[in-house]
């Protein structure tokens, strides 16, 4: 395991596929100046949280592929965003350019609201404090991310990111029907353009046998991460993957419920599966 300031890397005593798995919203260290100046409470703070999301993939080492997973909490800054998507209503010297409907909402690189709007603070921070931030905690992350996945490519002749997050039931609700039911996993593939069909049919039938039922693309269709890193073209694949968190987390305490060991349980069977794709246990260094 390696542990920085940014992340958590955990390698796989043997690399046995091209996938890694990513959780980069699961992070939970609040530092204790970042929670005196919010007007929040902890746990409100929280709410944005893809709450033990790392734990729900954590055999992914065992089964062969890396985990990383986010040590910052998105409420500080979030790493699905473009290190671009700044807020001119929270930080100072950032210029009005253009209409980003997720700075707009308060949901920018550096975040100013969390779960239902909720503002996190008053008054805005400097572009000092915004950019080191980013040097602190981002750019650290995404250099090990591109180099994770470079080192899979290399080694396998293709790369599978595996993005995971949690989506609030509230979010489920408003979705449509699969078979007669709420999905609840949502595989967001950027409507085909971040990874080649058979990775989100392989993923999707994976999920489908371990009893879950799936939707893709709506309502999430992938973020940035997913955008940015799947270039199917250059064997890059991303996809991004939501759990409803109904399935095993009280959103209102952020505290597992007692279907988070079933639910991780299933999820094992699913990273064994993902993990067999794209000639698993085949790098090209042994052929």
């Amino acid at each position: 395991m390696i542990t920085t300031q940014a992340y958590i890397l955990t390698l796989p005593q043997q690399r046995l596929s091209p996938a890694v798995f990513n959780s980069p919203h699961s992070g939970r260290d609040y530092a204790a100046r970042f929670l005196q100046k919010s007007d929040l409470a902890p746990h409100v703070l929280r709410s944005s949280e893809d709450a033990y999301v790392d734990e729900l993939f954590a055999a992914a080492p065992e089964a062969g592929a890396p985990l990383m997973t986010a040590r910052a909490p998105r409420a500080f800054v979030d790493l699905n965003r473009a290190a671009s998507e700044l807020d001119p209503s929270l930080v100072q010297g950032v210029p009005k350019i253009g209409v980003n409907p997720r700075v707009a909402a308060g949901l920018g690189v550096i975040p100013r609201v969390v779960a239902e709007g909720k503002v996190i603070r008053r008054g805005r921070i400097s572009l000092t404090e915004a950019r080191g931030r980013l040097r602190r905690y981002y750019e650290p992350y995404h250099e090990r991310l591109q180099e994770l996945l470079s080192a899979q490519r290399a080694r396998f002749g293709l790369a599978l990111l595996f993005d995971c997050h949690s989506m609030p039931h509230e979010a489920v609700l408003a979705t449509p029907h699969v078979n007669g039911r709420r999905p609840d996993i949502v595989l967001g593939d950027r409507f085909g353009a971040s990874c080649d069909r058979w990775v989100i049919e392989e993923v999707a039938d994976a999920f489908a046998r371990a009893g879950f039922t799936v939707a893709r693309n709506a309502p999430f269709a992938g973020g940035y991460i997913t955008q940015n890193y799947g270039i199917p073209e250059r064997g890059l694949h991303a996809l991004q993957i939501e759990i409803d968190r109904a399935l095993y987390l009280d959103e209102r305490r952020i505290s597992k419920t007692a279907g988070f060991g079933e639910t991780q349980r299933a999820l094992d069977g699913v990273i064994a599966d993902l993990t067999t794709l794209g000639g698993a246990s085949l790098p090209l260094a042994a052929e």
